[in-house]
């Protein structure tokens, strides 16, 4: 009996040695403390700063490339040591660059300076005021010797506080009054293009010059088609770069991959930065015959000034939020009978799914699915368009000039509207095709 209790004693030892060692294992353990929430906290601060300061002022060594196309030259003109009759703050306001308020009002505060002048531009890429250009001048600081852009250039633009084309910095904004394909035609030295694609000078400015304000084409150097079967630029609008956070595949077409990776691709290949670039889809020589034989894919320098950077300017630009529409932008009571019209019969959030309003996941569509052609579509790695999330629609004067969707085919929301009316056939009424687009305006 005395064994047999002593025993019994023993199995309930065990099994209450069991149920504190599995409370033990079940109860949630605190790990987070006030000092590594304050280190979360100050990693995510540090993060923004650097991510900020990179994306507005960092050229990756592009000024290598630029510099060799003489590019400077022509802005500071004759007079500056350059060539040509230069570019003045006018000029270049016209072409759509921007000049940051806060560093200009020392120049303004010294004198009203002539816009005119090819001379007062090097004073603003001295003061560091042109949004998304660095200038480069000797050890007397008197003579442009080189430029380099940032991601600003075509992903900032100014609220025009101070006078159109000057004003506040507003990051992550698409510059859509910026001529790319004219500033860069304004080069004397056209030769790596021309080398690059097998074609001769001229035909590089009038592929330049096709595009127009506002748009870039990022895959040109990849598979050298410059014009669309129709005879229009194969260009396609230069796209917001905030309200990214929660979305897969950021650009307009196929799986090239999340922001960082365009981030390396447009500072490698396009910003023509002094990195390390990694993708052996661009081998394809049937389908990217120009990166095929410069070897895109398999990109290095001897320094890297790229890849180092790559976590704080991605942290950077998924910090920056989508622009809410100011009061009196949309009507409310109509947005509010539209919302139900997304939801519902016009069918939008089944694509567009709320609030990130684009697929969570894989957000890939072929040509067919949407009603429009696959031309750009099949420049991408899998021939499919990406679904764009709903972004700023209310913004139409700089987000939306240009129009909508990738190359602007649709002038307005009204245009999408009745595109996907007819191609799904949802026979929506006028009230709800008005009520939707006030919806659309609230976002």
């Amino acid at each position: 009996m005395t064994v047999r209790l002593s025993r019994l004693g023993l199995a309930f030892a065990a099994l209450a040695t069991l149920f504190v060692l599995h409370s033990c294992a079940t109860q949630p353990v605190e790990t987070a403390t006030d000092e590594t929430d304050r280190g979360i906290e100050e990693h995510a601060r540090q993060m923004i700063m650097e991510g900020r300061k990179i994306f507005r002022s960092d050229t990756f060594g592009s000024e290598a490339f630029w510099t060799r196309t003489r590019l400077h030259e022509a802005i500071a003109g004759e007079k500056n040591g350059g060539v040509g009759p230069g570019i003045s703050p006018n000029t270049a306001l016209k072409l759509g660059l921007r000049v940051d308020s806060g560093a200009v009002l020392p120049l303004i505060q010294a004198g009203m300076p002539d816009l005119d002048n090819p001379a007062v531009t090097l004073a603003l890429l001295k003061a560091d005021a042109v949004v998304g250009v660095k200038g480069f001048f000797d050890a007397d600081g008197k003579r442009l010797t080189g430029i380099g852009i940032t991601c600003a250039l075509c992903h900032s633009t100014v609220d025009d506080s101070l006078k159109p084309g000057i004003g506040r910095r507003l990051d992550g904004w698409p510059n859509r009054e910026l001529n790319v394909g004219a500033i860069i035609a304004a080069a004397p030295d056209l030769s790596a293009f021309a080398q690059l694609l097998q074609v001769d000078e001229p035909t590089v400015r009038k592929v330049l010059t096709s595009w127009g304000p506002g748009k870039y084409d990022a895959e040109l150097n990849l598979d050298g088609k410059a014009f669309r079967p129709d005879g229009k630029p194969a260009a396609t609008l230069l796209p917001p770069a905030f309200g990214l956070l929660g979305v897969s595949n950021h650009t307009y077409t196929g799986a090239w991959g999340n922001v960082t990776y365009w981030n390396a691709y447009v500072a490698n290949l396009q910003m023509q930065g002094q990195g390390t670039m990694f993708d052996p889809r661009l081998d394809d020589a049937k389908r990217y015959p120009v990166a095929a034989r410069a070897k895109f894919g398999h990109k290095t320098s001897a320094e890297d000034r790229v890849t180092a950077k790559l976590p704080a300017l991605q942290f950077y630009q998924l910090s920056l939020p989508t622009p809410k529409p100011p009061a009196g932008t949309f009507d409310t009571v109509a947005a509010n009978r539209g919302e139900g019209v997304f939801k519902g019969k016009a069918r939008c959030a089944s694509c567009h799914v709320p609030p990130i309003y684009t697929e969570p996941g894989w957000n890939l569509h072929k040509a067919e699915e949407i009603g429009i052609d696959d031309f750009q579509a099949m420049r991408s790695p899998d021939g499919r368009y990406r679904t764009t999330p709903l972004r700023a629609l209310w913004e139409t004067k700089k987000i939306h000039k240009g129009g909508y969707y990738h190359d602007g085919r649709f002038a307005t929301l009204r245009d999408v509207v009745e595109h996907y009316d007819r191609h799904f056939r949802t026979q929506l009424s006028e009230q709800e095709k008005v009520d939707l687009i006030e919806f659309l305006k609230s976002l």
